[in-house]
Formats: structure tokens, sequence, C-alpha cells
């Protein structure tokens, strides 16, 4: 579950997990890249990533839009609400 502010609002968005952490793993590795490497570049631990990866964890909604901007791909690829 992700938690965002909207118009002054705490919100809480439900998202497919699952997706969100085969499409991380994917992703990196698509663009060889280690965990260390883009936890140096969110500024993050590399066990936040593994984490991730793990399905243990969810990131926050500032660090899916980080995440989609070094992949450059969008938010609703890596949440799973579009194939592409």
């Amino acid at each position: 579950m992700f938690h965002v502010n909207y118009l002054g609002t705490k919100c809480s968005k439900i998202i497919l997990v699952e997706r969100f952490e085969t499409r991380l793993r994917e992703l990196r590795i698509g663009a060889n890249m280690t965990r260390a490497e883009l936890s140096e570049k969110l500024n993050v631990s590399v066990r936040l990533i593994s984490y991730w990866e793990n399905g243990k964890r969810e990131c926050s909604f500032d660090m899916l839009i980080a995440i989609a901007n070094i992949f450059d791909t969008t938010v609703d690829y890596l949440i799973g609400r579009t194939e592409y």
C-alpha cells in the first residue's frame, strides 16, 4: 500500500506488489545494474532494494517516481497498470 498526499489529505493506494517487485528486478537486471548501483542512485540501502524486490517492503510514492525516472518508464508500468 502506498500512502500519498492528495489535496492535503493522506490517501492509501493499493498496488500489485507482486508486479512491482518483478518489474523492478527485471528493469534493474535489464539495465545491467547491481542492487548497490541502484541503491546509490536512490540514496537508500542495498538491503532496502532487496526488500522491495522480494516483496518484504513497499516504497514511498516519491521513491516510485524516482525509480520510474531512473529506468525511463512510467509508474503505471512499475505497479502493473500497463504493459509498456
